[in-house]
């Protein structure tokens, strides 16, 4: 290679190095924002979590009597069982 030709390649990689190091450089001058002190903020999600409550059962008087019957022939039962 003839000295011509590889001045001719170094300028053309300075050249190249010059170029990415602009672009680095401006960049760079995006400045973020620096944290402050303490806990971070929780992060607000695009679609918040629906919550929805499970539907509140209620017992009718019927079905808490026939429970009740059900107990107290159970609890005859083992007494009976226990003599």
């Amino acid at each position: 290679m003839a000295l011509k030709e590889v001045i001719a390649l170094i300028d053309a990689e300075i050249a190249t190095l010059k170029q990415a190091r602009a672009l680095l450089a401006a960049s760079s001058a995006v400045t973020v924002a620096k944290r402050k002190p303490g806990r971070p903020r929780k992060v607000q999600r695009d679609s918040p979590k629906v919550t929805t409550r499970k539907k509140k059962r209620n017992l009718s008087a019927e079905g808490r009597a026939r429970i009740a019957e059900a107990a107290r022939k159970r609890w005859a039962a083992q007494k009976k069982a226990a003599k």
